[in-house]
């Protein structure tokens, strides 16, 4: 049985996994979906947040579990710390996984990303700073329509009732990848062919970027772990399959 360690993306929690975890758990595997340390805070916790820290945060939680293989999965902006999480432990994780994320290069941010993007100016519209930039919070009447257009309305209601501000220093800290460490690591990138937020333009050009990973193309929103949690979930089981041969 594997380890599903799942991290989440911008201003959501573990929370937003509940409906994969407990598909997985059924399936008699260990999952740990945390909020990383600062989302939502102040002013000063969002100022202290560091990609670094968060890569970290990861990675000893890959060390800490219970079962192999160990997965560890990002959704989003959790890509960035997927990615330099695997750089930091190699050794720790069996396979990466990638949710309509940011699989990026050595030395790009995802500030910097965003500028080689198409402009997507219905995302920008929702997003707002606040403390003089530490961070950022999205509006939860508007989101809807960019996180999450296809899932189900109670589901979206529960979610956007739960997102918090967001640091912004992870955002603009480039990866520091190498080949020996990261690049050992087998990646799955989960596509997400209607999504709004990172769209299929943006997700294809990462994966054009960083090649290699096995792609997986679900018909979802940014939110697959709400629109189609079943899918999501075996995709996921696949790649802890694939990681136990």
């Amino acid at each position: 049985m594997a380890s599903f360690i799942l991290i989440h993306g911008s201003w959501h929690g573990g929370w937003c996994f509940d409906l994969v975890a407990g598909r997985l758990r059924a399936a008699g595997h260990e999952v740990i979906a945390p909020d990383l340390p600062g989302m939502g805070g102040d002013e000063a916790a969002l100022r202290a947040v560091t990609l670094a820290d968060w890569a970290q945060f990861a990675a000893d939680l890959c060390h800490k579990a219970h079962q192999r293989p160990v997965i560890l999965v990002g959704h989003s902006r959790g890509g960035l710390v997927v990615s330099q999480a695997a750089e930091c432990a190699p050794e720790a994780i069996d396979a990466a996984v990638y949710i309509c994320a940011m699989m990026l290069p050595s030395g790009l941010s995802r500030a910097a990303f965003k500028v080689q993007e198409q402009l997507n100016p219905n995302f920008d519209a929702i997003i707002s700073p606040v403390y003089g930039g530490a961070g950022t919070v999205v509006d939860p009447a508007l989101a809807h329509a960019i996180f999450a257009q296809l899932s189900p309305p109670d589901l979206v209601a529960w979610a956007m009732a739960r997102i918090v501000a967001e640091p912004h220093g992870p955002r603009s800290t480039p990866l520091e990848l190498t080949r020996e460490r990261f690049g050992s690591v087998p990646r799955t990138y989960i596509e997400c062919t209607e999504d709004r937020t990172i769209p299929i333009s943006s997700q294809r050009l990462m994966q054009a970027m960083v090649p290699g990973a096995h792609v997986v193309t679900l018909a979802s929103d940014h939110s697959p772990f709400l629109s189609m949690p079943d899918s999501l979930a075996e995709a996921l089981l696949a790649v802890a399959n694939g990681a136990s041969a």
